[in-house]
């Protein structure tokens, strides 16, 4: 009686054996004989071993198949769903018990028979997913004030600019003061420290940044991004011949210049050329980008080179640099004076 009892079949398994049995009719007989055959050989081990093998056949089934109105495991995250508030129902997908199907238990007999219902509920939990946030709202907050207090110094609204305000005064002077190499304020050789990108912008810290690379004689990297550059600007015509130009002097086998790129970005850059167009060059100018931006940029940081040239900006006074900008409005005037 308690062999029996033990061995009885709970109502959602007889259901699920069921609907087996209706799915392989023409294999049952087969299947059957099979697990007569596993039968026996489990009679054979030992008793220890049997109870190991039975509570880890159980431990399976309860995983991967539990009782009806128990979380599914393999379809919902245990520890999100007692983090949450509410609980939420797991999305349940709907299979029919056709050939090659999945029957689950936690698919319901309701759901089966109705089966927009599941649906509906399964586009609610995709839309409450959808309107998590991933990051949190404190985060964002740091980051962006961390950007504008890095940025503020730049900001012409709200620092006064030297000579003059150029979104106010309409005078281009601030901008063309910029754009020298020589006598540049400390707080500009100190934006170059922000990114890769606010390093190149700038002409000076270009100069600066090649002839770093040239030291370690890498030079030809920055030329290639450079020329890759220049190709979006060039007019349609001349694309397939300035294509040509930059292949044969970094690419080629016996190239002048010859970059180091990964093989990947070699053969599709290979292949590229046999239709030539503006971006042939783009992933094997990105991946040198990247390689700059992660090696040569930052052991520009860390050189005596950029130190020497901060430290250099930064004895100057205050005062050298009101008159260079007073000696630079005052040949400004005479200039357009003159004309």
């Amino acid at each position: 009686m308690q062999n029996k009892t033990r061995l009885e079949l709970a109502d959602y398994e007889a259901e699920n054996l069921a609907r087996l049995q209706k799915m392989f009719s023409r294999k049952w007989e087969f299947i059957f004989m099979q697990a007569e055959a596993q039968a026996k050989v489990d009679k054979k081990r030992d008793k220890l071993e049997r109870k190991v093998l039975d509570s880890q056949e159980r431990a399976f089934w309860d995983v991967h198949r539990p009782v009806p109105g128990c979380v599914n495991t393999t379809e919902m995250d245990i520890k999100k769903a007692c983090r949450m508030n509410k609980p939420i129902k797991s999305a349940k997908h709907f299979q029919s018990a056709v050939g090659g199907g999945r029957i689950s238990p936690s698919v319901s007999e309701a759901e089966l028979n109705s089966p927009q219902d599941s649906i509906k509920v399964e586009i609610q939990s995709l839309k409450y997913r959808l309107e998590r946030r991933n990051v949190k709202i404190s985060k964002v907050s740091d980051l962006y004030i961390n950007f504008f207090e890095q940025y503020q110094e730049y900001d012409a609204f709200l620092v006064t600019a030297e000579p003059s305000n150029p979104w106010i005064s309409d005078s281009v002077d601030f901008w063309e003061l910029e754009k020298q190499t020589k006598d540049i304020p400390a707080r500009r050789v100190r934006r170059w420290a922000f990114s890769l990108k606010e390093l190149l912008k700038d002409p000076a810290g270009r100069e600066q940044f090649f002839k770093f690379l040239e030291k370690e004689f890498s030079a030809e990297n920055l030329k290639f991004w450079d020329a890759v550059q220049e190709l979006k600007q060039v007019h349609s015509k001349d694309i397939p011949v300035k294509v040509q130009e930059i292949w044969d002097q970094y690419l080629a086998p016996e190239a002048k210049e010859a970059i180091n790129i990964d093989s990947k970005s070699y053969e599709t850059t290979k292949k590229n050329m046999e239709k030539p167009d503006r971006w042939a060059f783009e992933e094997a100018a990105a991946h040198l980008y990247q390689l700059m931006k992660s090696d040569s940029y930052s052991r520009y940081l860390r050189s005596e080179m950029y130190k020497e040239y901060l430290n250099g900006m930064k004895k100057k006074t205050s005062v050298k640099g009101i008159r260079s900008v007073i000696s630079f409005s005052a040949k400004k005037d005479q200039s357009t004076s003159s004309s």
